[in-house]
């Protein structure tokens, strides 16, 4: 899971599709989405209400999640301060990829606190449990999820992070109804996305969303809208939190 960057396609690619990985998923049959043979050729040809779904980042990418030229670009050290997250916490790294922010979560819940590394291809998990070796890290959880579900314990989770890769899921809206389900009352779940209205991020567009598009997605869960950050040079920060019964 994650983004790409217009000029960094020498990232090899094993799959668009990761047929491998999609071969173990049960496919919802479910009339949400729309199928569509003219489609961006960065997307999947597969519409969730409105949205074309992209294609997703092997494991060969994970040099790039890795740039020294990445804080200098996206302002990564600014993204967790604001969040508050607390010492004891436990939060999810959706889509970890090789822990880029997995890592740096665990600088703020502290050895008492737990992280989750969520990720569907296990090669980007091998790699995490290799860094999680050579660190001496113990309170990272290493969870392969499906498509449809991130395999995550039931109202259990204070906060969960997606950047850039809530646009690639291939079952938005199970993925969030189980990432609901997994949150505390109160939880959030905070979107990472490449601004879509602003023309000079320099993305492709199926990898981009609007702050629009990402509340009306989120419309039809017990969640609320807390707030959009937007102190980072190309993304927007969308913040819900989960309605008490």
């Amino acid at each position: 899971m994650h983004h790409r960057h217009v000029g960094l396609w020498a990232v090899a690619w094993a799959s668009a599709f990761l047929v491998a990985a999609r071969a173990q998923t049960p496919v919802p049959q479910d009339s949400r989405y729309e199928i569509r043979k003219e489609h961006d050729p960065d997307g999947i040809g597969k519409f969730y209400l409105g949205r074309e779904i992209a294609q997703v980042m092997s494991h060969h990418g994970a040099p790039w999640l890795e740039r020294p030229e990445r804080e200098k670009e996206e302002h990564t050290s600014k993204l967790l301060p604001p969040l508050k997250i607390k010492a004891g916490d436990s939060v999810v790294d959706m889509g970890a990829g090789s822990g880029y922010y997995t890592f740096r979560l665990l600088d703020f819940v502290g050895s008492k606190g737990k992280v989750y590394a969520v990720d569907i291809q296990p090669e980007m998990l091998a790699i995490i449990r290799g860094r999680m070796k050579e660190k001496g890290v113990k309170n990272v959880e290493l969870v392969q999820g499906t498509e449809s579900d991130p395999k995550l314990p039931d109202a259990a989770i204070d906060l969960i992070l997606l950047v850039d890769v809530y646009h690639e899921f291939s079952y938005p809206y199970e993925m969030t109804e189980a990432m609901v389900k997994s949150l505390k009352p109160g939880g959030r779940l905070v979107f990472v996305e490449f601004r879509l209205e602003d023309d000079k991020v320099p993305i492709k567009l199926v990898h981009k969303m609007t702050e629009k598009q990402v509340l009306k997605e989120m419309e039809s869960f017990a969640l609320r809208h807390v707030e959009t950050q937007k102190h980072l040079p190309w993304q927007h920060v969308i913040i819900f939190e989960k309605k008490a019964k």
